[in-house]
């Protein structure tokens, strides 16, 4: 068993009844699968922890010793029974779900549940969100920069541990480093805050004199980052432990850099593969030829057929974007025919004289609409 049981509600996870067999909760779980996969959702930051607690959700009901547990438990907290003969009765009828934990853990039957008392201890620091921009180019290359955020960050005098350089920060003796400490009232056993160290399970006994054992300050940072090659616009980086740092000495949270991809001139792009439209000749369509293409890493020759008509793609395999995991993509080539607005005096003659040598293209258009 485990101690978040008591605070999810699996089946409203997978949008199951508690009745649900166990095939309706396995295609529940498939829908919402592929609905909230994290590579399905590369531009949503929530998408990785949805699909986490799906997860979680089904692990727990498709195991039907689990899910006959996990459906004791709640039972147990929504009606303060299964503690012997009748439970505690009406002492529980009202009891809050963290109060639950702590009384369970006060009567020594916490390790059985999982729970062991709450410890609530340092906090983790919140997240800071920051956009790149780059170009095309570097997107499909991928490449390492500095990014400039603006935010909390490490004391630069204490580098975040709250305490004066040259002092110690020593574990809470009262609460010994959990942060919370036990309160015992007749049959039960209630946890909050230890008094001493506010939480936080640590003693600072010189605070730092530049952030006032806060162990952050709001400053600008240069950090590096490392772009994959193939990053798609909107994606987000995790800089994991570069964000705010955590109340009380707690963890720093994460730096999302979002991912601002700029327009190529040149270049369209569909998943790995590159698009771009070239311009050819009324003779080099009639007559064939071979011509320069741009890529990403220069140019390459394209063989164009005799009769090629305008708008024809073709297909150049392996010169599109080469991500660092998945399968390299093409170059999708789509010639158009160039029609010149203007000609000299020699060309119109050229062209009369063609002209007079052609067929009508739509001669059969005629034909059938005189049928």
């Amino acid at each position: 068993m485990n101690r978040s049981w008591l605070e999810k509600d699996f089946y409203k996870v997978l949008g199951v009844e508690e009745s649900a067999t166990a095939e309706e909760i396995k295609k529940a779980y498939r829908r919402l699968a592929q609905k909230n996969h994290p590579d399905a959702n590369p531009d949503d930051p929530g998408a990785e922890e949805r699909f986490k607690e799906i997860s979680e959700a089904y692990s727990v009901l498709s195991d039907p010793e689990q899910r006959r547990q996990y459906d004791q438990v709640r039972r147990m907290a929504a009606t303060g029974g299964g503690f012997g003969p009748g439970g505690f009765g009406g002492y529980t009828q009202n009891i809050r779900i963290e109060d639950l934990e702590d009384l369970l853990g006060g009567f020594g039957l916490g390790d059985i549940f999982g729970f062991g008392g709450r410890s609530r201890g340092p906090q983790r620091g919140a997240d800071i969100q920051a956009d790149l921009s780059i170009s095309f180019e570097d997107a499909a290359h991928g490449l390492t920069t500095q990014i400039t955020v603006n935010g909390p960050g490490p004391c630069s005098r204490c580098n975040g541990t709250g305490a004066e350089p040259g002092t110690t920060v020593t574990t809470c003796p009262t609460c010994r480093g959990r942060g919370v400490i036990a309160q015992n009232q007749g049959f039960f056993s209630f946890s909050q805050p230890c008094p001493q160290c506010g939480g936080s399970g640590r003693i600072v006994s010189n605070p730092c004199t530049h952030c006032r054992g806060t162990g952050s300050e709001h400053r600008s940072r240069n950090l590096t980052v490392k772009i994959p090659a193939g990053v798609k616009d909107g994606s987000i980086l995790r800089l994991r432990g570069k964000g705010a740092p955590g109340p009380g000495g707690g963890p720093a949270g994460d730096v999302l850099v979002r991912i601002r991809v700029a327009p190529s001139r040149v270049f369209g792009r569909r998943g790995n593969d590159l698009t771009v439209t070239v311009p050819i000749t009324y003779t080099e369509a009639t007559l064939g030829a071979r011509i320069d293409v741009p890529t990403l890493d220069g140019t390459v020759k394209l063989k164009i057929p005799p009769g090629t008509p305008s708008g024809k793609t073709f297909r150049v395999r392996g010169k599109g974007i080469a991500p660092e995991r998945g399968r390299t993509g093409d170059l999708l080539v789509t010639v158009q025919v160039a029609v010149p607005s203007r000609v000299s005096r020699e060309e119109r003659k050229l062209l009369e004289d063609l002209a007079a040598l052609q067929s009508n293209p739509r001669e059969d258009l005629g034909r059938w609409s005189n049928a």
